[in-house]
């Protein structure tokens, strides 16, 4: 029986400690293959390279493994595993990306590269994914995800997802208690409201810098943001379909449609 085949990227790029600290928590339950940027990607969403060069070389940042750096982002990543390093050869049967620096929850979601990596996956019809630690500091400490990392990884590869779907995983800073466990959970009602402020280089040429704060509008206990302020891991089901379904009756009730 073959070992699951456990593909790996992330956004932060491949040299960033979380991808490593994924990779040495999933080593143990698969082989693993590494496609990851060749730079940080953060912020890409689902951004993919058109009309212009994509390069792929192979990495020695992790000794012993197939590992590979490219120019692309994160979706970029997890098309050319697939579609040329491993086309006509076995296939993925898990895409995992991460850790992220920093939180994926509510909104954040649509502006990740991290989850639009394992989204890319959802799409190709593989379980997918994303790992996030709410924790942006350069010596962020990861070790506390360690178990439930692999706890979630165990169970997806025996259990599977339903079809299309990713998982957006995230976990709380490390604090002194330990984590409380896992919530199953949805994307909070949350957003970002920014504000652009103006400054000016050496030759008095004016530019704006994208400054903000998070707001989280929802009251629920039943949401990612909820979960991470009271130390749970959270995991929200995604998916690639953005229809609203719920408004498709009412504009077809509602509007004049011609035909």
């Amino acid at each position: 029986m073959h070992r699951p085949l456990i593909l790996v990227t992330n956004d932060d790029g491949i040299t960033a400690r979380g991808i490593r600290h994924l990779i040495e928590s999933v080593g143990e339950l698969g082989d693993v293959m590494v496609v990851a940027p060749n730079s940080p990607q953060s912020g890409m969403g689902h951004a993919i390279t058109v009309g212009d060069t994509l390069r792929l070389t192979e990495s020695s940042v992790f000794p012993g493994l197939a590992a590979y750096e490219c120019s692309g982002t994160p979706a970029d990543c997890v098309k050319m595993a697939r579609h040329f390093l491993l086309k006509e050869k076995r296939q993925p049967d898990l895409v995992v990306s991460g850790i992220n620096h920093g939180s994926n929850t509510s909104i954040s979601v649509l502006y990740s590269g991290t989850m639009s990596a394992a989204i890319e996956g959802a799409i190709e019809g593989t379980p997918s994914i994303g790992f996030s630690l709410c924790d942006y500091g350069f010596h962020a400490d990861f070790t506390h995800t360690t178990a439930y990392i692999r706890s979630i990884v165990q169970q997806v590869l025996s259990k599977g997802l339903p079809a299309g779907v990713a998982l957006n995983v995230n976990f709380p800073a490390r604090r002194e208690e330990p984590l409380k466990g896992i919530r199953i959970c949805r994307q909070a009602n949350a957003k970002w409201v920014e504000d652009f402020v103006e400054r000016f280089d050496p030759n008095g040429r004016s530019y704006y810098w994208m400054t903000g704060s998070f707001v989280n509008f929802d009251k629920g206990e039943d949401n990612d943001e909820w979960a991470i302020a009271n130390n749970y891991v959270s995991v929200v089901p995604c998916q690639f379909d953005l229809t609203a379904h719920h408004a498709i009756t009412q504009l077809n009730n509602d509007w004049e449609i011609l035909g």
